[in-house]
């Protein structure tokens, strides 16, 4: 089975077993006056470093909350935020920032834009790199019900760092070293994707997903 179908296999199986969020708008608004600082005040961060979680899935970001509680996700500053955070908060601040419009990223141009787009839409095939847009989609949309995010629009340079911190676990693993990395994929996709991307490639896949929209 190839990468491509075994990615659609493991999406329908995700879709099934998928369970969706109910948390309340409302109280979530409320709640969220805590994550303006670094999020925005309606989830479109202005900061480059800090990811835009408006219009993001709901589920996906639940997920996220969860693991920076547990250390599954490892970042001081979120884990901090979400220490005191009951699960009915969770739900009730995923709910509110699904329920915002993502703003528009910055498109890429020139050379990254040709590299981005290749790796976006197609892979890379001399190593094995599947392709972005079979679980993320053509406009980087993602698939809520398979609990893949959204990606359109979100900053270059946030995306670029979350892919160098995937591709860091590989790197830890041949050289034996213990830097930050990001582990908290399904099956280890993400893992799998960055693995054998130069920066260059990564910089230029996240410049062009930027632009989408």
């Amino acid at each position: 089975m190839n990468k491509l179908a075994l990615i659609f296999t493991l999406t329908l199986t995700l879709i099934s077993t998928q369970s969706f969020a109910t948390g309340d708008v409302t109280q979530g608004k409320a709640k969220s006056v805590t994550c303006i600082a670094c999020h925005g005040v309606d989830g479109n961060s202005i900061a480059p470093t800090f990811p835009k979680i408006a219009g993001q899935n709901e589920d996906y970001l639940i997920k996220q909350l969860k693991e920076f509680k547990t250390g599954s996700r490892v970042d001081a500053v979120m884990a901090g935020m979400v220490a005191p955070l009951t699960k009915a908060d969770i739900a009730n601040l995923a709910a509110y920032y699904a329920s915002q419009k993502v703003s528009s990223g910055v498109p890429a141009t020139g050379d990254a834009l040709v590299l981005g787009q290749k790796i976006y839409r197609g892979g890379k095939k001399s190593t094995d790199v599947t392709a972005c847009i079979a679980c993320h989609g053509p406009q980087g949309k993602g698939v809520p019900s398979a609990g893949f995010p959204a990606l359109a629009s979100q900053h270059s340079m946030y995306i670029a760092k979350q892919l160098k911190l995937f591709r860091q676990y590989s790197i830890n693993l041949q050289t034996g070293e213990n830097k930050p990395s990001r582990t908290n994929d399904y099956e280890g996709m993400m893992i799998n994707f960055t693995k054998n991307l130069t920066n260059k490639e990564i910089d230029a896949v996240s410049a062009y997903i930027s632009g989408l929209k």
